[in-house]
């Protein structure tokens, strides 16, 4: 018999069939101590290749992360099953703290960023000296997203055997960037594979570069196929004779602890997402100078501190300059 009132417990309580459970939701996530240490080195529609110590795992990301998406060059905790056997899938518990980060917007009026690679050391900008021409304005927004970022830029031109590189040099001459200028001979022979390497060796280089400037054929020079391999899935599709990349993909450099990381070639480079105010630290010449200019100064308006800065042989006019261009290629297409 039912008791009611006072004399009511919890066994005379009937809950309705199928009605949801009503037990208030705690805030209290597992921590996950045991879960081992992952580098992402690739996405594909939900699915992340991860390397776990010398296997290659597939995991998803765990329902407790919520929004925040893992990218390549992610450091992760993992759980479930490591084993790195076919079909198996293990989880995503967690994403480590990002030490950089590359990101872009589809266009600048575009306020969504997108993450494209994370903890990257460099960027290397490949841009052709011709065929196709090169292209000043996307190579600067690609520095500027690179000193918004915290990586250090890195030139690579490639086909100097179409065009000299003097005059593209002397453009980037001030913000004292290292290069390596290659060939079509030099790549097919390995001479420039060489150079290219000094650069990458103890480092996570991520590359970019629009489509034609060789970006993919230098990075498959670069990372022998065998290796390739070892990340159990390689998203690019092969067409007309030319390799072109469809997602970010890490690659562990051939010889060296180093990694390359290959990004989808690029039609854009928004920078809705990049605060002027940051590129200033990539210039430490120029940065104590700031200190004069008024509240949330441009560095290209008549009070900018940064004139007389230079005017007195603090630093070099030229710097101030590239300065100036840098920061206006946020108002400018990449065609201007």
């Amino acid at each position: 018999m039912r008791r009611y009132g006072k004399h009511t417990d919890e066994d005379d309580i009937r809950t309705r069939p199928g009605r949801r459970n009503t037990r208030p939701r705690t805030n209290i996530r597992p921590k996950h101590e045991d879960a081992a240490e992952g580098l992402v080195l690739t996405v594909d529609r939900g699915r992340l290749t991860c390397l776990v110590e010398d296997r290659v795992v597939m995991a998803m990301k765990a329902r407790e992360l919520g929004r925040k998406a893992a990218v390549v060059g992610d450091r992760v905790a993992i759980v479930g099953d490591l084993s790195g056997k076919k079909d198996s899938l293990a989880r995503i518990v967690r994403i480590e703290e990002r030490t950089s980060v590359l990101r872009r917007t589809a266009d600048d009026d575009d306020p969504y960023e997108r993450v494209i690679v994370a903890n990257a050391d460099q960027l290397a900008v490949v841009t052709a000296l011709a065929d196709p021409e090169p292209r000043p304005r996307l190579i600067d927004r690609c520095l500027v997203a690179a000193y918004a970022g915290g990586l250090d830029p890195l030139l690579v031109l490639t086909k100097s055997d179409l065009a000299p590189p003097d005059t593209l040099l002397e453009l980037y001459g001030h913000l004292d960037i290292p290069y390596v200028v290659t060939s079509r001979e030099e790549l097919q022979n390995g001479t420039a594979i060489a150079r290219v390497r000094e650069q990458l060796d103890g480092k996570i280089t991520a590359f970019v570069g629009h489509s034609g400037v060789g970006k993919t054929t230098l990075v498959n020079s670069l990372v022998p196929q065998e290796q390739r391999r070892t990340t159990g899935h390689v998203n690019a599709v092969t067409g007309r004779g030319r390799h072109t990349t469809t997602s970010a993909l890490a690659l562990p450099l051939a010889g060296s602890d180093g990694w390359v990381i290959d990004t989808p070639g690029l039609r854009s480079f928004g920078l809705h997402h990049v605060d002027p105010s940051r590129v200033i630290h990539a210039f430490p010449d120029l940065e104590p100078g700031t200190e004069g200019c008024p509240r949330a100064c441009s560095h290209d308006e008549p009070d900018c501190a940064l004139d007389a800065w230079v005017a007195e042989g603090h630093a070099d006019p030229a710097r101030l300059y590239s300065l100036r261009r840098l920061l206006a290629t946020r108002e400018r297409k990449e065609g201007d």
